[in-house]
Parts: structure tokens; C-alpha cells; sequence
């Protein structure tokens, strides 16, 4: 799956940020295409005011030490010392990227200089970055561990709960009674984002809807969740169904693992319009964007026109309003996540030592942004059969996780 040309722009942003000056030869390395490509996104980024360019590298426009030769003023109560925190998201994650964004300014008014870590996708990655941050003293943490699975979930526990600084999670809600439950943390609530797309799809009178979501992260669990409950409660949905939205949209086990050695069973791309004429749906909610507009292209290929023959809402708003037809999509607050997580670390650190003070969790309420993908069904009667309805084999729905 190609990523898409925005996506790529801003990891590298967010890797010339993180250390001031990156070669272009390295950044091509690391996200695995040519020179050429990465030369040509410095170029554009250098025009945008973004990053500065020379002599084969790419440099931040502001330098990476400024925060602490030269901090902004302390609020009141800020340890006068300042220092780093540690700002830890998974590669490739757009969204959380915008969350690290929203931090940055929160921290660095406050005296703290922003080292961000970048996790790369394999199992307990992020646990040496955090070692790594707090040998070079940082004096608190902010992260969104990836947590494909529960396995890898339970793998943090123990090592995140004792990490011996100031913690805040983001976009991650820990098992209820877990060694993370008293960890500070601010989410989402995607169970109301879920709802905003099925009341928007409801009010325009489709009455059959399919999700195509990950399984891959907690978000992607929670919203398969919430739809299966949302959607069983309304009267109005009549027929509904959940699927993987990619091949890739589901946990690979570790080496050595039950079911490691065998072949997964949704490595086949999803065949979405297949599925809609499966359920004679008009509407989907497809998580995340690029699986979204992926799957937006694969149905006009296949002569199905959205909004006309099928309504689309997308779940992240990253790059949804950059589709052909742009994208009516659930978009939670993730600056605002990054900013409220950094103040309640701002706070965890402005508190005299051995002063802990009771655990805050934060939860924050996405937007529907209404734009050109939905629209009433083509009859009005929000059961009509899409072209072809019943002549097209389809995998059987894989059950929303609780």
C-alpha cells in the first residue's frame, strides 16, 4: 500500500523536528523510498516555511535546543529547572502525530524542550525508546504505545507503570484494573464519534450500513465496538455488518505465539462493494482515511459512485477532505488531545515532590465534518439494492471485538 504524499511529508517533519537536522539519504532509508521522492518533499516543505534545506539536508526551521537556551515563561509553580519530556507515538500514525503537535507548544511555554521518539511497528519497540529518553533525564513521559493486541498490551504493563516519571497516556485506555489504570490519561470518546456517523447515515434515511474498520490499535477496537452496539440498538438499522477494512488490518501474532504459523484468515483485500450488495447497503463507515479513500477508489473501479449509489463517511479526518470527492468524516480532537495530556503533565510536574494528587482521565468529543460522500439513499426507502445485489460471493463479516 502506497502512503500517501501528505502522510509521508509529515513524518518527515516530525523526524527533522525531533533532531534538528536529518541527511535526506537517511530520511529515504528510513521511510523506505528514493532519494529523489524525499528530495522533492524537503523541496516543497522548504517552500511551504516548514523546513530549510542545504547541501543534502533537511533542517527544522527552528533549532531543536531552543526550548532550553532560550525557554518561554514559566507559569506559575514550574519547576524552575525545566528539562525534556519525552513525547513517544508509533511510526506511521498521522493522527497521533497531530496529537505531538498539539503538545508541543503547551510544553515549551511551560520550560520543557520536546524530545519526540519515534516507535517503528514491531512488538515492545517503544520500551527502548523510553529507556533510552529517561538515561538522558527525562523528566516525563508522554505516549500512545501501539498495542496491536492484547499480548502486547499486557507485554507494557509492568514496565510502564514503573518507569519512575511523571506519565500520561494518550489515545489509550489501559484494562480496567491493570498496573495502567491509575495512570493519567486522555482519550477520544469514540463510542460518541461512532454515534455521530450512524445518527448523520440514519437522519439521511439509510437504513442498512456496513463498517470496515482495523483491528490493529485500541481505536480501531473501540469503534468496531461501539458500531456493533450502536447499530444493534437503533430501530431504524435494519441490516448492518462489520469487516477488515485492509489486509493488514489485523494483529500478526509474535513469532512463537498460538497462531503465528498459520495463515491468516483476512489477508485478502475486502471486496467492500461486494458486501454492500451482499446486505443490499447504501452507507459505510470506513476507519481509518487512507484505508477509507483506498477503499472509495476500489468501489468506483467497480462502478459504484459515492454519494449517488453509496454514502461514505470516514473515521479520523487526517486526509479525508483530500479525496476526489472529499470525505464526510468523524474527526476526533487529537491536537486537543496532545494539549491536554501535555497540561496534565505540565501539572503532574509543577507538584512538589512526593505530592501526587488524585489521577486524572480527560475524555474529549469528536466532530462530523459533513462534506460531499453521504447523501440520502437513491429512492429515498434506504433499502435499495446496489447494481448487481446478489451476484457477488463475499467473505462472511468478522464479528465487531468487544
Amino acid at each position: 500500500m502506497r502512503e500517501p504524499v501528505e502522510l509521508r511529508r509529515q513524518r518527515i517533519l516530525a523526524a527533522v523536528e525531533s533532531r534538528g537536522a536529518v541527511k535526506v539519504s537517511v530520511l529515504a532509508t528510513e521511510l523506505e523510498v528514493s532519494v529523489v521522492t524525499v528530495r522533492r518533499d524537503v523541496e516543497e516543505l522548504t517552500r511551504a516555511g516548514r523546513l530549510r534545506r542545504a547541501h543534502g539536508v533537511a533542517r527544522a526551521v527552528r533549532p531543536v535546543e531552543t526550548a532550553v537556551t532560550a525557554p518561554a515563561p514559566r507559569r506559575s509553580g514550574q519547576p524552575a529547572e525545566g528539562g525534556a519530556v519525552a513525547l513517544v507515538v508509533p511510526e506511521r500514525h498521522s493522527y497521533l502525530y497531530e496529537a505531538a503537535y498539539g503538545a508541543r507548544p503547551v510544553l515549551e511555554e511551560a520550560g520543557f524542550r520536546v524530545a519526540l521518539h519515534v516507535a517503528p511497528q514491531a512488538p515492545g519497540a517503544e520500551r527502548p525508546l523510553v529507556e533510552r529518553a529517561l538515561a538522558d533525564g527525562a523528566r516525563g513521559l508522554l505516549i500512545a504505545p501501539r498495542w496491536r493486541g492484547a499480548d502486547t498490551e499486557e507485554a507494557d504493563h509492568g514496565w510502564l507503570a514503573g518507569v519512575g516519571v511523571p506519565t500520561v497516556l494518550m489515545e489509550r485506555r489501559p484494562r480496567p484494573g491493570s498496573a495502567l489504570h491509575a495512570l493519567d490519561m486522555v482519550c477520544s470518546d469514540h463510542w460518541y464519534g461512532v454515534h455521530l456517523a450512524v445518527d448523520h447515515l440514519v437522519g439521511l434515511g439509510h437504513r442498512r450500513i456496513v463498517l470496515a474498520a482495523r483491528d490493529d490499535s485500541p481505536t480501531a477496537r473501540s469503534i468496531r465496538a461501539a458500531f456493533t452496539e450502536i447499530a444493534a440498538a437503533r430501530p431504524e438499522v435494519a441490516d448492518w455488518s462489520v469487516a477488515l477494512s485492509s489486509p493488514d488490518a489485523v494483529p500478526v501474532p509474535p513469532p512463537g505465539a498460538p497462531g503465528a504459523e498459520a495463515p491468516p484468515r483476512d489477508r485478502t483485500p475486502l471486496d467492500l462493494a461486494g458486501l454492500l450488495r451482499a446486505h443490499g447497503a447504501t452507507a459505510a463507515l470506513l476507519h481509518g482515511d487512507v484505508d477509507a479513500l483506498m477503499l472509495v477508489q476500489s468501489l468506483a473501479e467497480q462502478g459504484v459512485r459515492v454519494p449517488q449509489d453509496c454514502s461514505v463517511v470516514a473515521y479520523d479526518d487526517v486526509l479525508a477532505a483530500l479525496g476526489s470527492t472529499p470525505l464526510t468524516a468523524v474527526a476526533p480532537p487529537k491536537a486537543e488531545v496532545g494539549r491536554a495530556a501535555a497540561e496534565l503533565l505540565v501539572h503532574r510536574l509543577s507538584r512538589p515532590e512526593g505530592e501526587a494528587g488524585p489521577v486524572r482521565r480527560i475524555e474529549l468529543l469528536p466532530e462530523l465534518k459533513v462534506r460531499g460522500s453521504t447523501a440520502p439513499p437513491p429512492d429515498g426507502s434506504g433499502e435499495p439494492p446496489l447494481p448487481g445485489a446478489g451476484d457477488t460471493a463475499v467473505p462472511a463479516p468478522i464479528p465487531a471485538q468487544k
